[in-house]
């Protein structure tokens, strides 16, 4: 893996490798873009290699730039992915340490960047992170569960567009990866009369979905890309549908909470296969919002019904890709506040 030719290729500005011995910290801390602000870097916690890190925060930040970008926000992209610790986090004054470790070192950057939870990363972590900087957000804001929110309303705009009617009543969705964002979609799809079929790398985590929804249907996370479904929600770590695996789906669109669930390539293999795919920065900004602007989740979440409903209105007009559309929006407002050039 040649780390200058990828950030060249994707634009991104720095890439910063942290440590702390005592506490355990080892991260990857990506800025993507500081064009429209600092960077919203989305911080991750879990069991992965170094280059896994890498990769991870490289990828998430461009996600990030172009979320802002579209959602209207005055920040740019970036992705802060931390290696879970030899002796784990369980012990809580252990998980203050690392959290408050990372703080102290991204303090120098805090011009630059703001850190807010992702995956694996709570309120309660960043609460500690703000303990040694000022540049977090998000620390009052559930923003799992706005996002799911978010996600669930975007779907209903996508679904307009992609199935003719935004009811989900007896639409079949199939969800992968049931942690907090894909439990929250799936509670909102049940409640209208979704018929839901969910998967989990983590089995019991979607058993347990099961016991709570009545109705729901569990597979293993290796099959659900071929149940018949008319809608495939990705709501797991990264990259879940790889190039190779698209002809096994079998829905009509693909909406989920999931960051980069495709590769670029992956991206012309759906179209190819004639599947819509309505792109994660698009559709899981609901938190994002909610975090930046301290809107209350209905507000963020209709923003994102708000922006699906635009992308889709242009993609019909020009006969374009929804997924193109996204990106060319995102990267017009980009160049357009970029070219203001900063105030005095």
């Amino acid at each position: 893996m040649l780390i200058l030719e990828e950030m060249q290729a994707r634009g991104h500005e720095a890439l910063t490798l942290l440590h702390h011995a005592p506490s355990g910290l080892r991260a990857a801390l990506a800025i993507h873009s500081t064009v429209l602000g600092p960077a919203i870097a989305g911080v991750r916690l879990g069991a992965q290699d170094e280059q896994l890190a890498v990769r991870g925060a490289l990828a998430l930040s461009e996600s990030l730039t172009l979320k802002a970008a579209l959602a209207g926000l005055n920040y740019g992209g970036g992705a802060c992915v931390l290696m879970m610790p030899e002796a784990g986090v369980d012990d809580p004054h252990a998980r203050e340490a690392l959290f408050r470790a990372l703080g102290r070192q991204v303090r120098p950057l805090e011009s630059r960047v703001v850190l807010t939870e992702d995956i694996g990363v709570s309120p309660a972590d960043i609460a500690f992170v703000a303990q040694e900087t000022p540049a977090t957000l998000g620390v009052n804001t559930d923003t799992s569960s706005v996002t799911g929110y978010g996600v669930y309303r975007g779907m209903k705009a996508a679904a307009r567009f992609a199935l003719g009617s935004e009811s989900m009543r007896g639409v079949r969705v199939a969800i992968l990866g049931v942690g907090a964002v894909g439990r929250t979609l799936a509670g909102h799809l049940h409640r209208e009369g979704a018929r839901l079929t969910v998967a989990d790398r983590r089995p019991d985590r979607a058993e347990a979905l099961a016991d709570q929804l009545d109705g729901v249907q569990v597979v293993a996370a290796d099959q659900l890309l071929d149940s018949p479904c008319d809608i495939f929600a990705p709501c797991a770590y990264g990259h879940s549908i790889r190039s190779e695996d698209v002809p096994r789906l079998q829905c009509r669109l693909i909406a989920g909470g999931e960051h980069h669930p495709l590769t670029r390539r992956g991206e012309s293999a759906v179209k190819e296969a004639g599947i819509i795919y309505m792109p994660d920065y698009a559709i899981n900004a609901a938190g994002l919002i909610a975090a930046a602007q301290g809107t209350t989740p209905e507000q963020a979440a209709e923003r994102v019904y708000t922006i699906i409903n635009r992308i889709t209105a242009v993609a019909e007009q020009y006969g374009k890709p929804v997924h193109i559309v996204a990106r060319r929006m995102a990267e017009r407002r980009i160049d357009l506040i970029g070219s203001l050039g900063h105030g005095k």
